[in-house]
């Protein structure tokens, strides 16, 4: 099999930290998952944090359907860059969307649709930004019906809203965070269980004002010079390498 992720930061698996100072990631795990459970598995990885979804399902997309051999299986999140922006338009991010859609269709990939996890409830303008996504996460539910497509929805699970899923940052997932959107898909795929919950992690320190000179301010300084936390960065696995369970 050979599986191939494109997105943004989620599927880059920012927040999720081996010794060695890489990345992991939840796709990271679905490959060693699939490796696992049906090797032999070579795996591409080209999301990149801080992408909107127009450029994922372009460049990305470009980057991954001109992999050779074709993949067997990709997966595809995006979106919620955007909805963290002024003035998107939901039709337009559908209409992208179902473009990427029916280019893997077309060339007999395998898709599989995925809602990011939700942040909001920790967030500045987290209501406005959670009605965003559940309309998102509603529009692309019906999209992969309409398509027959695999669709998991990290958005919607309540679990992983729970503070011990989440990184400092309080916008990317922490290990164990990855470690369940890993697991979602597995089962998705028909490759084991719905993910057990995480054990209770202790209780962090809230720094308000640590965590807005941390992360909030950096944030609104990339907005206002139009820059974006991906600037300049490649993606981590743009060609094929074979992983092992």
């Amino acid at each position: 099999m050979r599986y191939a992720a494109i997105g943004d930061s989620f599927t880059e698996g920012v927040g999720d930290v081996r010794p060695d100072g890489t990345l992991r990631g939840w796709a990271d795990r679905v490959a060693e998952g699939l490796a696992a459970a049906a090797p032999p598995v070579e795996y591409a990885n080209l999301a990149i944090r801080g992408r909107l979804l127009r450029p994922i399902v372009t460049g990305q997309l470009d980057a991954a359907l001109a992999l050779d051999p074709l993949p067997d299986l990709m997966t595809l999140n995006g979106g919620g860059n955007d909805m963290l922006r002024p003035g998107i338009h939901l039709d337009d991010l559908m209409t992208l969307t179902e473009g990427a859609v029916r280019r893997c269709r077309d060339a007999g990939v395998r898709l599989v649709l995925l809602s990011g996890a939700d942040p909001t409830a920790r967030l500045p303008l987290g209501r406005l930004v959670r009605r965003r996504g559940a309309v998102l996460t509603a529009r692309t539910r019906a999209l992969a019906a309409k398509y027959d497509l695999t669709f998991v929805s990290a958005f919607e699970d309540e679990e992983i809203r729970h503070e011990r899923y989440w990184s400092p940052d309080r916008l990317h997932l922490a290990p164990a965070g990855h470690a369940r959107v890993a697991g979602l898909v597995l089962h998705a795929l028909g490759y084991g269980d719905v993910p057990e919950p995480a054990p209770p992690a202790p209780p962090a320190a809230r720094h308000t004002v640590r965590y807005y000179r941390e992360h909030v301010l950096p944030w609104v300084n990339r907005r206002l010079h139009g820059r974006s936390s991906g600037d300049d960065r490649d993606p981590k696995h743009p060609v094929w390498y074979p992983v092992t369970g």
